[in-house]
């Protein structure tokens, strides 16, 4: 977490209050900072303040880094009216206070990487960093050479004013392709491959930066990343 930060964002990170639930605590004067009672939500506070929720003291909150295993018919978001996000896989306290870094189509597989932790986030969906992203193609037919030279080179896309970034083309058989991109265009994977006239069957993201989705989770389960995982998303530049 990044200081100064604001007293009820720290405290309903650090705790299962909703930052609804801290404003009341702080109205009714549960809440001390350095020994005095606070009750305004919009407080800045250090790292070295000493908070405290009825008498307890509070500390920051230790950021949290998963990888989920996504399958087909949940969006890559915390809140949708119309369908089923991935939060629902997420059986953690404060789920709701997790960001998606790296969004999936809605009928996309693979890796969607959650945290709470802003600044790695930017990290990873940051155009400036150039992320790898590695993905598995299913296409309704053959890519010829002409084609993935295309996709290697960049491509435009339609209603965009740029071409893509270079890619990675690995055929794996005749119907499916490994293609690893840096950027994070939407829709981007289908598009590009829309426009060498080809067509999408299926897509399934394997890698972020330098994390490979587990083989063990099988779709719907995630586990914490490893320190190692989330450090080389720091290394990005």
């Amino acid at each position: 977490m990044k200081f100064p930060v604001r007293l009820d964002r720290l405290i309903s990170q650090a705790t299962d209050h909703s930052r609804k639930q801290v404003k009341y605590l702080l109205k009714d004067g549960y809440v001390t900072v350095n020994g005095e009672i606070e009750r305004q939500a919009q407080r800045k506070v250090n790292q070295d303040d000493r908070v405290e929720l009825m008498d307890e003291p509070i500390g920051e909150a230790s950021a949290r880094y998963f990888m989920l295993h996504k399958p087909q018919g949940f969006i890559s978001a915390t809140k949708d009216k119309e369908h089923l996000t991935v939060l629902e896989f997420i059986d953690e306290p404060r789920r709701e206070n997790l960001s998606v870094a790296g969004r999936l189509d809605i009928d996309t597989t693979g890796l969607v990487l959650l945290t709470d932790d802003g600044q790695w986030l930017h990290q990873v969906i940051s155009p400036k960093h150039q992320c790898e992203k590695a993905y598995r193609v299913e296409t309704t037919k053959p890519l010829d050479q002409k084609a993935i030279a295309k996709l290697e080179q960049g491509v435009w896309l339609n209603n965009e004013k740029t071409r893509t970034a270079p890619a990675q083309i690995e055929v794996i058989d005749e119907y499916h392709y490994r293609i690893i991109i840096t950027e994070g265009r939407y829709h981007q994977v289908k598009r590009m491959f829309a426009a060498v006239e080809n067509h999408v069957e299926s897509l399934h993201r394997e890698r972020i930066a330098g994390i490979v989705l587990d083989s063990a989770l099988a779709p719907g389960e995630y586990r914490a990343l490893t320190q190692a995982e989330i450090e080389s998303v720091g290394k990005l530049g």
